[in-house]
């Protein structure tokens, strides 16, 4: 007998689909839905780099947050595009964030290029390496090495450092086995969204390196997600973005997942329910950019109908007016909204922007209200499918058959 098990007698390498509730599964189906339907829309090129960023940015600046990175968001997105500076001082947490910024490229990266998706105990090892490079640590503390020491993290001891390698092959042996597969699209989805989970909460709960381990348990649970075919790489970083905004909820829901008879369900259900929250947060994202660049269409198309030649200077100092306008605008600011816009009726006198101001009134482009004047993005809900919404009431959309 090993000593784990009988100090962490809960690294059983098991887990019983029986103590899932109705619930659970209704949210896995959601999950999946929403998964397919991320990765399935098409976007322009520059909107689905913005995306990945955005979502790069979040990912790496809650999985550094989690472990006391004080970088806001906004640091990290300066961070992460060249165009911010840190005091001597705070240097380091740019480093930390590097790291884990790199770390989720070289995924991508390697499995864009046909690399392996199961986790070995090498594979482990050299993502604790990354998050550690070029950092300071405690004596005792070697990147990428099973720590030799005992260590403790808010209350909880990880496994006796003896044991830590058997464990950490024991754990790649299970995560690769057919526990986690399987040949029906519903269920495989199900198995690798909790393939994921359970290798970061059996990473957090191995606990094998001296320091990193919530950085590397994050990064498992990123491979897994990506390599399962069924996430988009936007979604696969929404677990850490829940994790770090419901922080004390992540440790107590670590805590509840050691108890026995089906703790662990605690933390799967607390992570899934997260995902799911974070899908829908996200679908409507993109929502927002599909409606942004289906806008410009319509803008574009209503003012070609309208003007003879859509090429022509009224058209466009009307076409460029609308897209720079992105909310409400007082009528005396309107022509300050960007410089091409400055620019175009720099060269018209004010009753021709009255005239073009009145156009776009009666194009029913813009709303007035007094002095403000508002884009009718409500218009776009014309090309919506009918629906009554929940709980009763009308969206806006003509009924099918209706003029």
């Amino acid at each position: 007998m090993r000593t784990y098990e009988q100090t962490h007698p809960w690294l059983d390498f098991s887990f019983d689909l029986r103590g899932l509730s109705e619930h659970d599964w209704m949210l896995f189906g959601e999950a999946r839905s929403k998964c397919e339907h991320i990765a399935g829309v098409p976007l322009l090129p520059a909107v689905a780099l913005r995306l990945h960023r955005v979502y790069l940015i979040k990912g790496a600046a809650a999985t550094t947050a989690i472990e006391g990175n004080t970088l806001s968001e906004d640091e990290v997105r300066a961070r992460v595009e060249g165009t911010g500076d840190l005091s001597a001082s705070r240097e380091y947490l740019g480093v930390e964030v590097d790291n884990v910024v790199a770390a989720y490229n070289e995924i991508v990266d390697h499995l864009a290029a046909g690399g392996q998706g199961d986790l070995t105990p090498d594979r482990i090892k050299q993502f604790n390496a990354r998050v550690l490079s070029g950092l300071e640590l405690e004596d005792g503390v070697v990147p990428g090495e099973v720590r030799s020491h005992s260590v403790a993290v808010h209350g909880y001891r990880g496994a006796p450092a003896e044991d830590c390698d058997h464990l950490l092959s024991r754990l790649c042996d299970w995560l690769n086995s057919r526990d986690f597969r399987h040949d029906d699209p519903e269920w495989a989805f199900c198995l690798a969204v909790l393939r994921a989970v359970i290798a970061h909460l059996y990473l957090e709960w191995i606990h094998p390196f001296g320091d990193g381990n919530g950085r590397t348990g994050r990064l498992i649970e990123y491979q897994l997600l990506i390599a399962s075919g069924f996430v988009s790489s936007p979604a696969a970083h929404l677990l850490s973005n829940h994790y770090n905004l419901t922080r004390n909820g992540y440790y107590r829901a670590l805590d509840q997942a050691r108890q026995p008879d089906g703790g662990e369900f605690a933390f799967a259900r607390y992570a899934l329910q997260g995902f799911v929250d974070g899908l829908r947060d996200q679908l409507r994202v993109i929502q927002e950019q599909q409606l942004a660049v289906m806008w410009r269409d319509y803008v574009s198309e209503r003012l070609a109908a309208e003007f003879e030649r859509a090429a022509s200077p009224a058209a466009a100092r009307a076409r460029a007016l609308m897209l720079a306008m992105d909310g409400p605008v007082e009528r005396t600011q309107v022509t300050d909204l960007n410089a091409e816009v400055a620019r175009l009726y720099a060269r018209v006198s004010p009753k021709t922007l009255q005239r073009d101001l009145a156009t776009l009134e009666e194009l029913e482009l813009v709303v007035r209200d007094g002095d403000m004047l508002t884009p009718n993005g409500a218009a776009l809900l014309a090309f919506l499918p009918f629906r009554v919404p929940p709980g009763g009431g009308v969206n806006g959309q003509e009924p099918p058959g209706q003029a």
